[in-house]
């Protein structure tokens, strides 16, 4: 019988292996990010990274440089719960890659306790300000 940690850790991988799954929508070439936000055990939103509604599915300009406007996938998931009936607070935010520091801002606001990634994205000030902020900050790189 699984004891309480063991039931967690196995829905995080789960949860990871959607996400990843997700992130496959994603348009961009240089990296494709999927994320899940999770209350209750229900998926209430969900995001990758891709240009905001109305512009075209381009990512990067002709020297593979990242367009400013593009939106990070948690930016997604975050901005889409907003305009449901559902609340972020509370929630996992599942996330292929850790935040940087503009998602982790939103992260804090949005109310959400936990955020569990695969990968550590290039900077880490984001996992930094997410942990100075209380949040639990969970890395599963095996997961995807």
């Amino acid at each position: 019988m699984l004891n309480n940690a063991d039931k967690q850790f196995n829905l995080d991988v789960r949860y990871l292996r959607m996400a990843q799954i997700w992130a496959e929508n994603s348009y961009c070439h240089r990296r494709r990010v999927g994320a899940l936000l999770v209350k209750d055990k229900m998926i209430i939103s969900d995001g990758y990274n891709g240009t905001p509604a109305g512009f075209r599915n381009i990512c990067e300009d002709e020297n593979d440089v990242t367009y400013p406007y593009v939106l990070h996938a948690e930016a997604n998931a975050i901005t889409k719960v907003a305009k449901s009936n559902n609340s972020s607070d509370g929630a996992t935010l599942y996330v292929t890659t850790s935040p940087c520091i503009e998602c982790a801002k939103l992260i804090i606001q949005a109310g959400i306790k936990r955020v569990v990634f695969a990968q550590i994205y290039r900077f880490h000030d984001g996992i930094d300000l997410l942990k100075l902020a209380g949040i639990e900050c969970v890395q599963i790189p095996d997961a995807i």
